[in-house]
């Protein structure tokens, strides 16, 4: 916990609609979650699988990442444990659990293999998007795992709380495990990414306001997972979500330098307009993730960006995400 590949338990453990009944951590059995990833819920830590079942868990969720999301062999023991002693279990990688664990499950039990698409090749985008009349606004970065997905949930709740009429479009294996519904964009081939953003965006076009959750970042030399999501969204709204006191990627080996936010702005409304050729797009705000500061260093890091990028700022877990919701709404559809 408290790290960038425990961002789905982490995920499920502030948004999820059902209860939690532990997390597994044999690191950090005695800690809280607060000290761990800021998040002040009342859930233990503990150390086992054996741990976790004595305390009444129904439902192994995997909620870490490894490295190319794959299932790591030394995890099967536990996985056929857990399936041995009635969990189901939701699998947000990319290996199909219910190939090779299928056989074994009981009655009433089940495998949610989430990245498993149900319509693997929708059609080709064709710019569909753009004619609706509605706002859409996609949740950017300037790296994996910056804030995207709890952003946009923010925003949506913020939205939703206010009387409008909004609507989260999940992307990603965490936003489809919380909300239910989605899809597992890198899963599908490159070819038909965008033509499964629009026809989510589409089926969903009855809604005044869709939130979109972002994947990837423009600047990330190894993610290819926002454009498909620009041109499939034919967004009209984007909100850029950054970490604070970033200067180079977290998540491509120190490397890649991130540029000055204005410049990031300029990239990402340039590829979402395509040049004019498709859906003007702007940034409309931006959200700061300042969860390592403390609040006398996130207040002055949200003035010092607002003044840079002279656009509404706020962590909006933090401090909420109104700014964000009433920057989305000033957006024409």
């Amino acid at each position: 916990m408290g790290l960038i590949n425990a961002k789905m338990a982490e995920g499920i453990i502030r948004y999820g609609r059902n209860p939690v009944t532990c997390v597994i951590d044999s690191q950090a059995v005695g800690k809280s979650l607060k000290e761990l990833c800021k998040i002040d819920r009342d859930i233990p830590i503990v150390a086992t699988l054996d741990d976790a079942i004595g305390l009444g868990a129904e439902v192994l969720v995997l909620g870490t990442t490894p490295s190319g999301g794959r299932v790591p062999p030394e995890w099967m023991t536990m996985l056929e444990q857990a399936i041995g002693s009635g969990l189901s279990v939701v699998n947000g990688l990319h290996d199909r659990l219910n190939d090779v664990l299928g056989d074994k499950l009981k009655p009433g039990q089940w495998i949610w293999d989430i990245r498993t698409p149900t319509d693997a090749m929708p059609p080709i985008a064709m710019a569909r998007a753009a004619k609706l009349s509605n706002i859409r606004a996609l949740m950017v970065g300037t790296d994996m795992a910056v804030g995207k997905k709890t952003s946009g949930l923010e925003i949506w709740s913020a939205l939703c709380d206010a009387g409008h009429d909004a609507a989260f479009l999940a992307t990603g294996q965490s936003g489809v495990a919380i909300t239910g519904k989605g899809i597992p964009l890198d899963a599908f081939r490159v070819d038909h990414a965008a033509g499964a953003v629009e026809r989510m965006v589409l089926e969903n076009a009855e809604h005044d306001v869709l939130i979109i959750e972002g994947q990837g970042s423009l600047l990330h030399p190894g993610s290819t997972a926002t454009l498909p999501l620009m041109r499939g969204s034919c967004a009209n709204a984007l909100i850029l979500c950054h970490r604070a006191g970033m200067d180079v990627l977290d998540t491509a080996g120190d490397a890649v330098p991130v540029p000055p936010l204005k410049d990031v702005i300029a990239l990402n409304e340039m590829v979402a307009r395509a040049g004019g050729a498709l859906t003007p797009a702007r940034v409309v705000g931006i959200a700061l993730n300042t969860r390592d500061l403390d609040e006398t260093a996130a207040r002055d890091a949200i003035e010092s960006t607002a003044r840079e990028t002279g656009l509404p700022v706020t962590d909006p877990v933090r401090f909420g995400a109104a700014p964000l919701a009433d920057a989305v709404l000033s957006v024409k559809g």
